[in-house]
């Protein structure tokens, strides 16, 4: 019987390249997939990873409508056994109800990858949908860090290398670490630190700072 598997976690644990490791398990099993993404870090119509390994995918926007999708591609003489969906945070409530259908109605698996929360700490509508239809929602056992070298349960935007806690839900921007040159970033924390709004870029100045001397040195 076909399943609606979603994958969660934060950024930085691997869903991206798990996703590109089941397309591959079945793939090479003989099973027929196809690839969908959003808002990957590589470029519209691909999914990769930070491995640097991407296969070619179908990029996914507001009206895609996953259901008719599939139907015109089988319609056309397409054959196909299960969906990658990876970034499925970024889906539409109703896009993950057309998900399921595919699995109850056409018998197509689906496995969905994606982060849980967003940077307000609060649910994307994907995510939450697809924790309400899923028939099991998996975490990911790979921990990623805060810097501190607590798990990181929590994702943060910054800008500047300063955290912020408002804003659009959705805003791309670079995952490679806080206090880099592009205005908007993300970093993974710990819930301590991230209610603190302490980020790598901060607690780097704060570290700088305890070790400034007290005095100033007047010239001769």
């Amino acid at each position: 019987m076909a399943e609606l598997v979603f994958y969660a976690g934060t950024m930085d644990c691997g869903k991206s390249t798990l996703a590109l490791q089941t397309d591959h398990n079945h793939s090479s099993r003989g099973r027929r997939g196809m690839v969908f993404t959003q808002h990957d870090r590589a470029g519209e119509s691909v999914l990769s990873s930070r491995l640097g390994l991407e296969v070619p995918a179908v990029e996914v926007t507001g009206d895609l409508d996953f259901r008719q999708h599939i139907v015109d591609y089988l319609s056309a003489g397409g054959a196909l056994d299960y969906l990658i969906c990876d970034e499925a945070q970024f889906y539409s409530a109703e896009q993950v109800e057309q998900l399921a259908s595919v699995v109850d109605d056409l018998g197509i698996d689906v496995y969905a990858f994606g982060i849980m929360t967003d940077f307000r700490t609060r649910l994307f509508p994907g995510s939450g949908r697809l924790v309400e239809l899923s028939d099991r929602v998996q975490v990911l056992q790979v921990e990623a860090l805060c810097w501190c070298g607590s798990r990181a349960t929590h994702n943060a935007r910054t800008i500047g290398g300063a955290m912020v806690i408002e804003g659009d839900q959705v805003v791309v921007g670079d995952t490679g670490g806080a206090g880099q040159a592009t205005a908007v970033a993300y970093e993974v924390l710990c819930r301590r630190h991230y209610r603190a709004r302490r980020t790598t870029a901060t607690a780097a100045e704060e570290h700088m700072s305890s070790h400034t001397l007290p005095f100033s040195v007047q010239p001769d």
